[in-house]
């Protein structure tokens, strides 16, 4: 994975292009130029697949087209054998190399062939002309803005915030061009929400459970296929356990970080399976006075997040993946997705199945810029690639195809998945229910605290070129009674939170956060000459 910067047009200007490559530079481990008049394309690569002779902007054969690229395809094996066979001769084993194959042998067609993670960017030198194409999921970002006489393309808003030109974002599964005249023409090539339909349902328990577990498994194998040591995110719930168990069987060498304070449920859960299975265990132990408003700014500024509880989740994220850093783990795995394709939200199991299936769609919509941003940018903001295995497409066609009974049954949520894997699952994991990942860190009321700074830290940055912070839309979602229409509308009306409503959530935070030390100055003092423990 990488960080990916372009300006191309007869304005291209080389000072501002080497700021916007620097300011990405924690996504890679080496910076990669191709420098020319009205073309100025740069990487910040992160060596992860051929690490010696993937270097980027990759050039095809003729000169023609230069690409920049971040992510990984998970099924690069393949279409190389099949690129071969076409006649396409071959300088590296790299990923890289199988993209632009590819999108010389296909053309626009070739993002249906591609499996995996990605956003990229193919100029073509002779026209100044850019192609830009982003994953049907959007794990992987890809932002672009103009200024008279250039386009500029880049993996984060704060490498274009600096232009002080409104940024717009490639949406998940678009591709199109953009020629120096300043048209940017993107369209859809694969309609997310159009997934699994025509495919008949599954309903039997039995199919449905055999077909869960193929998938998911067959998704976490494609994403170890690594000489690197794998990193596994655990919080002890069902979703990373199950990819670390995965992991477990399937690589020789594989460690397991999880982030809380040290009697969270989060902390008990991970440290007892990560034994159980011999996998060794690193935990940040944080304590809720260790989060301070440097490290909510920092959050916010790796993050560029728009909703205050993924800013949250970010502030309790970024540490894991800084101790992965540290650790020399550059590949990793995390269970983000999972909740949303399997019924891992309340607000499912509250409504009809006709409203259910709505929400379960705008969740998936919206995933590129909360959970999947949040990864993205706390994992690549510190030189580490994230992987999503619950988000594999055929995982979340199949999701597509599963009636809302076998996601919930029993009061239990995600019953498909625990059905799936219950016979390798320890029965503790099995039973544990969802817990949002702040909360059973330990530490979300403490990053609460500096909630009412979250919008002018934001805007701070530059980030309101693109977005601003808005409330969060899943309390708009249940202060409306799970009504999506009603939701919307309210939050179109009422972007942010209004002056009292963050004073009655400040004054909360507050009172949550002296309890600790009310219950020091009341409670009982140690007996003198008795130990204290």
């Amino acid at each position: 994975m990488c960080g990916i910067a372009l300006s191309a047009g007869p304005e291209a200007d080389p000072a501002i292009f080497r700021r916007m490559l620097a300011v990405l530079s924690p996504r890679g481990e080496v910076t990669e130029t191709r420098q020319e008049a009205g073309l100025l394309a740069g990487v910040r690569r992160l060596r992860i697949v051929d690490r010696d002779r993937a270097v980027q902007p990759f050039t095809s054969a003729d000169g023609r087209y230069v690409l920049c690229y971040n992510g990984e395809v998970f099924n690069h094996h393949e279409l190389r054998a099949e690129l071969t066979r076409a006649g396409h001769p071959f300088r590296t084993t790299s990923d890289t190399e199988v993209v632009l194959a590819a999108f010389l042998r296909w053309g626009e067609r070739a993002v249906h062939r591609l499996r995996g993670e990605w956003a990229f960017a193919v100029a073509e030198r002779a026209t100044g002309r850019v192609y830009l194409a982003r994953d049907p999921l959007g794990v992987k970002p890809l932002y672009w803005a103009r200024t008279p006489g250039c386009l500029h393309v880049a993996s984060e808003v704060k490498a274009l915030v600096g232009l002080r030109a409104p940024v717009d974002e490639v949406p998940p599964g678009h591709h199109g061009w953009a020629d120096p005249d300043g048209r940017v023409e993107l369209a859809a090539y694969l309609d997310l929400l159009a997934l699994g339909a025509g495919l008949p349902e599954v309903d039997d328990p039995d199919e449905a459970a055999l077909l869960v577990r193929a998938a998911i498994s067959d998704s976490i194998r494609m994403r170890v296929d690594t000489d690197l040591t794998v990193g596994v995110v655990l919080s002890g719930g069902l979703d990373s356990s199950l990819a670390l168990l995965h992991v477990r069987e399937l690589h020789p060498d594989c460690v397991a970080v999880t982030v809380g304070v040290p009697d969270s449920p989060d902390v008990a859960y991970a440290r007892r399976l990560a034994a159980d299975l011999g996998v060794p265990h690193e935990v940040v132990q944080l304590r809720p006075r260790d989060i301070r408003l440097a490290d909510v700014r920092e959050a916010i500024r790796i993050s560029e997040l728009t909703e205050y509880g993924d800013i949250i989740n970010a502030v309790v994220t970024v540490p894991i993946f800084r101790r992965l850093h540290e650790m020399g783990i550059k590949v990793v795995l995390t269970g983000d997705g999972s909740d949303e394709l399997f019924g891992g939200y309340p607000m499912y199991h509250q409504v009809g199945p006709d409203r259910a299936r709505r929400l379960f769609l705008h969740k998936i919509r919206n995933l590129c810029r909360t959970e999947l941003q949040r990864v993205d940018r706390a994992s690549m903001g510190h030189g580490v690639e994230a992987r999503v295995p619950f988000l594999d497409l055929s995982v979340v066609e199949l999701a597509m195809r599963l009636p809302l009974a076998l996601k919930m049954r029993d009061g239990q949520e995600k019953w498909i998945v625990r059905r799936a894997f219950a016979d390798v699952l320890p029965d503790y994991i099995r039973r544990r229910p969802k817990n949002p990942m702040s909360y059973s860190s330990g530490l979300h009321e403490r990053a609460r605290l500096y909630k009412p700074f979250f919008s002018r830290l934001h805007r701070r940055f530059g980030y309101d070129l693109l977005e601003p912070v808005r409330r969060d839309f899943d309390s708009v979602l249940t202060r409306c009674g799970n009504d999506l229409d009603r939701a919307i509308a309210d939050g179109l009306a009422r972007p942010d939170y209004t002056v009292l409503e963050h004073a009655r959530d400040l004054v909360g935070a507050a009172k949550w956060n002296a309890a600790p030390l009310v219950r020091r100055l009341v409670g009982p003092r140690p007996t003198r000459g008795a130990p204290v423990r």
